[in-house]
């Protein structure tokens, strides 16, 4: 079951396609449903991606494309028969192989600085990062400046924002956001080695550091990166 925004999207992206074969804008969306912010746009097109109902094109910069309408969607005209208030939905769109779309941008929480050497404590931001929306795949992000150089092996500099996917889980060998003792994050390969867990460092001059289960919480997982050239 879709809510009514999500109805109201999968309905909007679908009749631009069908008129002009390209995706609308963040923008667009933001004004055709009347939403405040394109953060909010950028949430209903994660859900949608989840659920089986849009796909991201590859190699292209947001580009959209509708493979499946929502079963629970009632017809138009029983709708009206019935006295419903229930979003009509159009017959399903032609697939299009080369829709093309303008790039758009997220603001992301940014939450301070995390450590790519020596835990130090994650600060709570109360700033934003503009990020580019092709960067993100589904779900809740948010970003951190990386502070050391712990990570550089998997080349992640000191400096850079590193965006992070808001998870709690994650497998061996992933690139995590790692909150050691409830107060301390870092950024490290997570590993599980016995009844310990083990923060790996990118760098051979940094040893890995070992943690009791209960002692190191996952927070999100690296999903991306970005850098500033000066």
């Amino acid at each position: 079951m879709l809510t009514a925004k999500q109805h109201e999207l999968i309905r909007f992206i679908q009749q631009r396609l069908e008129e002009t074969g390209i995706s609308p804008s963040f923008e667009e969306m933001k004004e055709a449903l009347d939403l405040k912010s394109k953060s909010g746009v950028h949430r209903l097109i994660s859900a949608l991606e989840e659920r089986g109902f849009l796909r991201r094109l590859p190699n292209r910069a947001r580009a959209l494309e509708v493979i499946r309408q929502p079963e629970d969607a009632t017809p138009a005209r029983a709708a009206a028969s019935a006295g419903d208030n229930v979003v009509p939905m159009v017959p399903p769109a032609p697939r299009v192989a080369e829709a093309i779309a303008a790039n758009d941008v997220i603001e992301l929480p940014l939450h301070g600085r995390i450590a790519a050497g020596a835990p130090i404590e994650a600060l709570e931001g109360q700033t934003t990062l503009p990020v580019p929306a092709a960067l993100l795949g589904p779900g809740e992000h948010y970003a951190l400046e990386v502070s050391g150089d712990s990570m550089v092996e998997a080349g992640i500099f000191d400096g850079d924002f590193a965006l992070v996917r808001r998870t709690n889980t994650a497998r061996d060998g992933e690139i995590v956001v790692a909150l050691v003792r409830g107060e301390e994050a870092t950024l490290k390969y997570l590993r599980r080695e016995g009844s310990q867990v083990r923060l790996d460092p990118a760098n051979a001059a940094y040893d890995p550091q070992f943690y009791r289960p209960d002692e190191v919480e996952v927070q999100g997982k690296l999903a991306g990166l970005l850098r500033r050239y000066h």
